[in-house]
């Protein structure tokens, strides 16, 4: 039994997946979600059901449209397969739960924003605006977050990164870091509480400097190369959904 459920919570993970691909796809465009159907971006031939198999229908077409043969992005079997993974190891952490529904809800909403960001350098309002007290009120009532702790994550993550991009503005005289970011951490820490935001903002800004440094190595750009920051914001806050790390207790134990 343990097994069908391993596979059913992976497959609903992969076509969520499916699903995650027309919203980075058309959001960032404000175009619907729901017309016109499924169809290759490049010859607008509408996609058959046979071809819109998660991560299967990629291989079998080898990675080219049926019709016109132009190669398909291989984002769209990755985020397929990112959300089926992330389905699996949530199920194993919450079990047929609410906790894993509204979890795995966030983390849905986080595999957009991370798409649309590396793509647009934008994080949509649409996500993010109505995501702060929809996740604030899902963590109070049925993840376990105090509601000050809640609460909090709104106020010092919305206002952590404003005073940050406010000085770095101040000191360099160009924007460094917009207000999705802004508005992003504080919906992370509405529905993670205050604490986490110490770990989100520790792993988010070293994963952020080793790919920042990375790039302008290999592409020879100066600091001023732009890094979207909200990938990294995301990265770091699916792992303190799974790992739980309170860097305040590690700190206090440790001195």
């Amino acid at each position: 039994m343990n097994v069908f459920f391993h596979i059913f919570f992976t497959v609903a993970g992969a076509a969520v997946g499916s699903f995650l691909n027309v919203l980075i796809c058309r959001l960032p465009e404000s175009q619907s979600i729901i017309f016109p159907s499924s169809h290759c971006p490049k010859c607008k031939h509408r996609i058959r059901f046979y071809d819109n198999i998660p991560i299967i229908s990629y291989l079998v077409l080898r990675g080219r449209c049926r019709d016109c043969h132009e190669k398909i992005s291989f984002r769209y079997p990755a985020v397929e397969a990112i959300t089926a993974v992330i389905s699996l190891f949530l199920f194993l952490k919450f079990g047929i739960s609410l906790k894993y529904l509204f979890a795995f809800l966030f983390s849905s909403a986080l595999i957009v924003i991370t798409f649309i960001d590396f793509d647009h350098q934008i994080i949509p309002d649409v996500i993010t605006l109505p995501g702060i007290p929809i996740f604030f009120l899902v963590a109070v009532f049925f993840m376990d977050v105090p509601f000050l702790d809640a609460l909090l994550g709104i106020l010092i993550g919305g206002g952590v990164l404003f005073a940050i991009a406010f000085l770095y503005e101040i000191i360099t005289k160009r924007e460094g870091m917009g207000g999705g970011d802004i508005k992003l951490l504080a919906m992370l820490g509405a529905f993670l509480g205050w604490k986490s935001l110490f770990f989100i903002l520790f792993v988010s800004s070293l994963l952020g400097a080793v790919v920042g440094i990375s790039l302008m190595i290999a592409k020879g750009r100066d600091m001023k190369y732009a890094v979207p920051f909200g990938p990294f914001l995301s990265v770091a806050a699916l792992a303190y959904l799974f790992v739980n790390i309170d860097v305040i207790e590690l700190l206090y134990f440790r001195f």
